[in-house]
């Protein structure tokens, strides 16, 4: 008759480091799945958080229209020097969007005969300067502000010179000479992202509606 026989105190031992050895394993595989998948979460909400940045833009610089005195000739997105609240004077890329935007909040429905400025700032992010022309104290009170992204870094200006067939990237709107205080209109605009590691660059055309008045 055969009598079993019990685990050894080294066996036990050695089952009980195999089976540790292995859940530790197993920790290690979720918790670097799990990483790698939160990496993954980060960039994909980071590149649609930036995609839908640069869609809104570029469809509020396509809307944009001459001023109500705008005359043919002029451009519909213009420098201008603006002076945000608390802020010094400075020289915005500034345009016109005749029916408002959803973006800018109001009591009532949007307001008409918005001006807009786009402005970056330093560990702040990327903001929209706007105030209506229906509004009474419209040349005396500092435009208002909505931040669009926390995310842009940088704004920057590219200019496309005909004879050089050759674009030069400005991190400040081009004067149209060294003597002169008029601005260029730039080409394009360049926009820098970054987002805990992750860094984007996206470029918006800038529209030139030089003809007609705008749709009212």
């Amino acid at each position: 008759m055969k009598t079993s026989r019990g685990f050894t105190l080294l066996e036990v031992l050695l089952a009980t480091a195999l089976v540790g050895l292995l859940l530790a394993g197993l920790n290690i595989f979720i918790f670097s799945m799990g990483e790698l998948w939160g990496k993954n979460s980060d960039r994909r909400l980071f590149d649609q958080h930036v995609n839908a940045v640069t869609r809104y833009l570029q469809r509020e610089l396509r809307a944009a229209g001459l001023p109500p005195a705008g005359k043919k000739g002029e451009y519909a997105i213009t420098p201008q020097e603006i002076r945000p609240g608390g802020g010094l004077a400075e020289t915005l890329l500034t345009f016109d969007l005749p029916g408002g935007s959803r973006l800018f909040e109001w009591p009532a429905q949007p307001l008409p005969e918005v001006v807009c400025s786009l402005q970056v700032r330093e560990r702040q992010g990327l903001f929209l300067l706007w105030h209506s022309r229906l509004e009474t104290r419209f040349y005396d009170d500092p435009p208002r502000e909505v931040l669009v992204t926390p995310w842009a870094t940088e704004l920057s200006y590219e200019y496309y010179d005909s004879d050089t067939k050759r674009w030069s990237i400005e991190r400040a709107l081009k004067r149209e000479s060294s003597s002169s205080r008029a601005y260029l209109v730039p080409q394009r605009i360049r926009l820098k992202f970054a987002y805990r590691g992750l860094q984007r660059e996206t470029v918006l055309l800038v529209p030139t509606v030089t003809e007609g008045l705008p749709n009212y």
